[in-house]
């Protein structure tokens, strides 16, 4: 996310780096260098002109020039400008005191609208809400069987009525089944086009004043850039929208989209895409967008993510079998099932303060490694799993058999479990830092 937009803001830095104090032309020659940095995201021009008149004004004050750390101050003003461009504060769903509350989906089509329907209405029952899918999209070949899927995959029951009824009609008859039927939250995924007409603009007003939805959501693909950004005015204008949905998040190196809607549009970015999976969807957080933009990661979302996926149970067990030097290949699976949980491994080290996106260009984490080890640890027997020195020359060709592996691969894995089992034994009753539930020391 935003790898190429990191690496030239680092870039533009350097040009204040080394230096004890800085001139008012140094600043300005820097800030030509984030300008350019920024245009180059496919940022919206108006947006740069205003940003870089914003943060220069600020870093050519008596505070910059005169401090002993120019560099960190600079850093500093591009943090809280970005932040401020990007909305300031966390947005959340405007919640209906009387229910059902009303998420009016709209958008083009292939923006991952239906997806994000169903992605929301799976975030907010683990909020323990009761939500329902409507499907009112009747033109799309499949559209409604598309929700029947997606709603399936997260247990969360759709409502449709064919495709011969208006959608107007089948919104407002999926308000009624909600009510009806304990609902306190409904979804409407709306039809899309491959371009805004004057017929999809008529029908979403009518869906609108129909069913008087607290939320209209816009879905647009954040990898289409400045694109993302003009369809995002045009609903605005013709709905008011009151939200935005950026899907593709995961792919999205430069940002233009991110950086230039909510100054565009004054509406706010609320959820982001950042995968494939269900689960692939986050709150839009400006402070912790801004973090990551500048390379100084986000982990309070790294903390949130493995607050969700870890159980305080079982760390605490996980942490005495470690203390007493019982960790064995099945607390091994456990954890490793955990830790896959938490999402994409490259994208969860690209949180982690310090680490930036040019030093993981080159460096892919093998996630298919970590499935052929899990595959190599259930063919064993739980025995095996318990007690590894067990496992002799037959035992390791059969587990190998079992798990599509070579002989090669099962010797490697037992041999780094021995290593990390010594590591271990090393660092008891030392000083370990607590991480993601386990004790690792560093």
């Amino acid at each position: 996310m935003f790898q190429g937009l990191t690496e030239k803001l680092a870039n533009a830095f350097k040009k204040f780096r080394n230096k004890g104090k800085l001139t008012e032309a140094e600043v300005k020659e820097g800030m030509r260098e984030v300008k350019l940095a920024l245009l180059e995201a496919d940022v919206n021009f108006k947006v740069v002109k205003d940003f870089v008149k914003s943060v220069t004004e600020r870093a050519v004050g008596t505070a910059v020039l005169e401090s002993l750390l120019p560099a960190q101050q600079i850093v500093k003003i591009v943090n809280e400008e970005l932040i401020k461009l990007m909305g300031g504060e966390t947005p959340k769903i405007n919640i209906n005191p009387k229910p059902p509350t009303v998420v009016m989906m709209v958008g083009l089509q292939g923006a991952g609208k239906t997806t994000h329907a169903g992605k929301i209405a799976n975030m907010y029952k683990q909020k323990s809400k009761n939500p329902l899918l409507v499907a009112c999209d009747v033109y799309r070949p499949a559209a409604v069987d598309q929700l029947k899927i997606v709603g399936e995959s997260v247990k969360i029951p759709v409502f449709s009525l064919g495709t011969k009824i208006s959608p107007v009609e089948i919104a407002k008859a999926g308000i009624e089944h909600a009510r009806k039927n304990g609902h306190d939250m409904v979804i409407i995924d709306t039809a899309g086009r491959l371009h805004i007409d004057e017929a999809l603009m008529e029908e979403l007003v009518k869906i609108k004043a129909a069913t008087s939805p607290s939320e209209i959501l816009l879905t647009v693909d954040a990898m289409t850039g400045q694109d993302a950004v003009n369809v995002a005015k045009s609903f605005n204008e013709l709905l008011d929208i009151t939200g935005v949905v950026l899907t593709k998040m995961d792919g999205d190196t430069r940002g233009g989209a991110a950086l230039s809607v909510k100054y565009i549009t004054g509406k706010p970015i609320k959820f982001i895409g950042t995968g494939e999976k269900m689960d692939a969807i986050e709150l839009f957080h400006p402070d912790r967008m801004a973090s990551r933009i500048l390379g100084m990661g986000d982990i309070l979302s790294l903390i949130e993510k493995a607050e969700a996926a870890y159980d305080e149970k079982n760390a605490k067990e996980l942490e005495k079998k470690m203390r007493e030097q019982t960790f064995s290949l099945e607390d091994f699976l456990v954890q490793m099932r955990q830790l896959k949980k938490m999402g994409n491994l490259e994208q969860l080290i690209g949180m982690m303060p310090g680490v930036n996106a040019g030093a993981l260009k080159n460096a892919q984490v093998d996630e298919h490694q970590m499935a052929k080890i899990e595959a190599m640890i259930l063919s064993m027997t739980m025995e095996e799993r318990l007690k590894p020195e067990l496992i002799n020359g037959s035992r390791r060709k059969r587990i190998a058999q079992g798990s599509g592996t070579a002989v090669e691969d099962v010797n490697k894995l037992l041999k780094q479990f021995d290593q990390m089992k010594k590591l271990m034994k090393q660092f008891s009753g030392m000083g370990k830092r607590k991480m993601f539930g386990m004790k690792i020391p560093f």
